[in-house]
């Protein structure tokens, strides 16, 4: 039986020149070229180590934030969704992924009402929750809601803390049990459900991993998340994100996964 981190394939899309100068929340220094570059081409051979076969898109140099192709669109097996980001900059993104997302998928669904990010959607086992932010409005978090049930995924929408960017910036699922959560998203009660792991508050910036068939992909620069995470079936490994994640990219943001049956 799959596991909802069992997966075959992804897409992902190559960072363009203009990455650097991406959307963050907090202001910061612009990552480098080579760096944002180097660090994805790793992340790419992560996820072809982990089994998945890829498709690999051309860069958008008119839209620096488009290596982060989970928040236009969300895919599952049974189809894919294109979303509408909640950031100006990013409209359009969806509509340049349904060539390649129709490529695989039979069915594509699009959002038409509201805002909604990919990075505020988690797929647990039993539910798929949707969190409300910055970038996913109520009405955007509601029309996804109806289309997931389409797909045959119960979903529900959920309040972040008003810090987080995005809710899988605060969380990350670990197995079908178990949820890495920081501290203020633990304490909200949304993942009473599940085992919480709680991210040290010195690496709180970590939160983001990305499960994937036996790899769990971590940050380079948080070994006592890496060191919380050994023990869950999985093996950690390790890569450096520092030039991505000065433009507020997470593992789970740069690639679109799903299984192929």
């Amino acid at each position: 039986m799959p596991r909802i981190f069992d997966f075959t394939h992804a897409v992902l899309r190559r960072p363009g020149e203009s990455a650097i100068k991406g959307l963050r929340a907090d202001g910061g220094p612009d990552p480098t070229f080579a760096g944002v570059a180097a660090e994805h081409t790793a992340y790419a051979a992560a996820l072809e180590a982990a089994g998945l076969e890829l498709t690999l898109l051309d860069p958008l140099e008119d839209f620096p934030d488009a290596l982060f192709v989970e928040d236009p669109a969300l895919v599952f097996t049974a189809g894919a969704v294109l979303l509408n980001p909640g950031a100006p900059s990013r409209a359009g993104e969806a509509a340049l992924l349904r060539p390649a997302l129709e490529q695989h998928f039979g069915q594509v669904l699009a959002l038409g009402d509201g805002h909604a990010d990919g990075g505020d959607v988690l797929a647990m086992p039993d539910r798929v929750f949707i969190g409300l932010s910055a970038r996913t409005d109520r009405i955007g978090a509601a029309a996804l809601a109806r289309l997931l049930d389409q797909f045959g995924q119960r979903a529900e929408v959920v309040e972040t803390p008003p810090e987080v960017l995005h809710l899988k910036t605060a969380c990350s699922l670990i197995d079908e049990e178990t949820v890495l959560a920081t501290r203020a998203l633990a304490q909200s009660g949304i993942f009473s459900d599940y085992r919480v792991i709680e991210v040290p508050q010195a690496e709180r910036g970590g939160a983001n991993v990305l499960r994937v068939n036996k790899h769990l992909l971590v940050g380079a620069t948080y070994p006592a998340i890496a060191d919380l995470l050994a023990n869950y079936g999985a093996t950690v490994v390790q890569l450096e994100n520092r030039e991505i994640a000065k433009i507020d990219a997470g593992f789970t943001c740069m690639s679109l996964r799903w299984r192929a049956v």
